[in-house]
């Protein structure tokens, strides 16, 4: 830390007495040196994820500001970050005693820009005009919008803003049979707007199996395109713009508005259930979009059909053009989607732990990425190897809440899988090495995993006495202390049944 502060020094002169073109490198050399430190002190994968897109912006007295482009990564960094960028800063600068986050990107081009700004507008067209090229790795929202200090009329006069998630495009959306049709028809959206049966498009399936992943690729499809605006926005947004522009007396600026897109997108339609008014706003804004043969993309938890609580003219019409549902994951996705995550964070992740989080985490993706990305910042922040004990340890509140009972008739499924013999191997008379082997596996997991006797475990084996389940755990015992990677195919058996 002493290298930091000791260049400080060089910066000793009061900093309101620094030309506009002085303090903007001092604060340039200074925020590079943080930057540097923060890569140090949280890792690569972390500093990428939360604090790569911090932007500086203008310092007030003694107050900083920094920009941060979406809502929910400034409330991230604040929560989580906040006090340690303080301490950096002021270790920096001493002058410098508070940092404020801010959220909105003001203009690369304009010299004039405010020093802190804070915009509310979450929805905006992506036109040409706004657009960034293939190549950005910026979000479409960190574009300068005009700003208005009348907060009442936020809600419904400044412009809709698309908040686009550049990490969902279909490059790195991973296909597999649960999900190959809904991927299909979203390329084909993406390719040819209102086709014909393809209009509305309707994406449903549970939580965290990719629906606004899709939704987002589409848009950024679309909007690189050519001449299309693209709206993406939640039902829950939509309610809060229509409500705010009623209350603003705004409601024919807002109509307009929206429909003057080519694309849009509401995510989470069944948060409009019960919902009425604002039903009949969605309705009647449906209808004038496609008789004006605009592409709508709708997403939900459930089949249109299955939507209670909607209207029935809405539902129907949802309904009428391609329904696609996204089922839950396989095994063999949930392994791809791992592996292209760890080749992506440039980590090395043995295939041992990767079978494990796949058998462990079954039924949402964003878990299952969530729990890697914990992984792999648990590493990185304290220099160890991820291991299947490292991972049962930095992921235990996760694994927790998946554990269940374990039965015996599952241990024999398990490693019968495992050790790809046939199930019914387990009860029968064979004594082949191939099958003895196994058996005795499953005996020992039993004892361990099961509060059976072993006379009990004895006759789910196909009524063998009790005897031959203690040799089986014996010779099991001896092998795990004398072959490490016998150990660790046993302990990794262990570990995907136990919750």
């Amino acid at each position: 830390m002493s290298d930091f502060t000791e260049e400080s020094n060089e910066f000793t002169l009061s900093l309101k007495d620094a030309d506009p073109e002085t303090l903007k490198s001092i604060l340039e050399i200074h925020w590079d040196r943080i930057c540097s430190r923060l890569k140090i002190e949280v890792g690569e994968v972390e500093y990428r994820t939360w604090l790569q897109q911090i932007t500086l912006g203008g310092i007030e007295e003694d107050e900083l500001t920094l920009y941060l482009p979406t809502r929910f990564l400034r409330d991230w960094v604040r929560s989580q970050y906040n006090s340690k960028l303080n301490q950096l800063w002021n270790s920096e600068l001493s002058q410098i005693r508070r940092v404020e986050l801010a959220l909105t990107i003001p203009s690369a081009n304009s010299e004039d820009s405010p020093t802190k700004t804070e915009v509310t507008q979450e929805n905006h067209i992506a036109s040409p005009s706004n657009r960034t090229n293939k190549d950005s790795t910026q979000p479409i929202q960190e574009r300068s919008v005009p700003i208005t200090d009348n907060k009442e009329d936020e809600g419904s006069k400044l412009p809709l803003q698309t908040q686009l998630d550049p990490r969902f495009t279909f490059d790195n959306f991973i296909v597999g049979k649960p999900n190959e049709f809904a991927y299909a028809c979203s390329r084909r959206v993406a390719e040819r707007p209102s086709s014909p049966g393809f209009n509305p498009l309707f994406l449903y399936g549970g939580v965290g199996l990719g629906k606004t992943h899709l939704m987002h690729a589409i848009g950024f499809e679309l909007a690189q395109a050519g001449n299309i605006s693209v709206s993406y926005m939640s039902a829950e947004k939509f309610m809060y713009r229509f409500i705010a522009s009623i209350r603003s007396q705004s409601t024919i600026e807002f109509k307009e508005e929206l429909r003057s897109v080519d694309v849009l997108m509401i995510d989470d339609l069944q948060f409009l259930i019960g919902k009425d008014n604002t039903q009949e706003e969605f309705f009647h804004t449906f209808n004038a979009l496609i008789d004006a043969g605009r592409q709508i993309i709708v997403s939900a938890d459930k089949s249109p059909s299955d939507l209670s609580g909607l209207e029935d003219r809405l539902r129907t019409r949802l309904g009428c053009g391609m329904v696609a549902d996204i089922h839950a994951t396989t095994y063999e996705l949930r392994i791809s989607i791992l592996e292209a995550k760890a080749a992506s964070a440039k980590v090395v992740i043995s295939p041992k732990v990767l079978e494990f989080l796949a058998h462990k985490i079954t039924t949402n993706v964003r878990e299952l990425e969530g729990a890697l990305n914990r992984l792999i910042a648990h590493a990185n922040l304290f220099g160890r190897p991820i291991t299947l004990e490292a991972t049962q340890e930095v992921l235990h509140d996760i694994l927790k809440s998946h554990e269940r009972r374990v039965t015996i008739e599952e241990i024999q499924r398990k490693v019968s899988e495992h050790c790809n013999i046939r199930q019914t191997d387990m009860t029968s008379a064979r004594r082949a090495r191939a099958v003895a082997r196994p058996r005795q596996i499953a005996m020992y997991l039993a004892k361990q995993l099961t509060s059976r006797s072993l006379p009990e475990i004895g006759r789910k084996f196909g009524n063998r006495d009790h005897t031959t389940v203690m040799h089986a755990i014996s010779r099991i015992s001896e092998l795990i202390e004398k072959d490490s990677a016998f150990a660790e195919d046993v302990e990794l058996l262990r570990r995907m049944l136990e919750s």
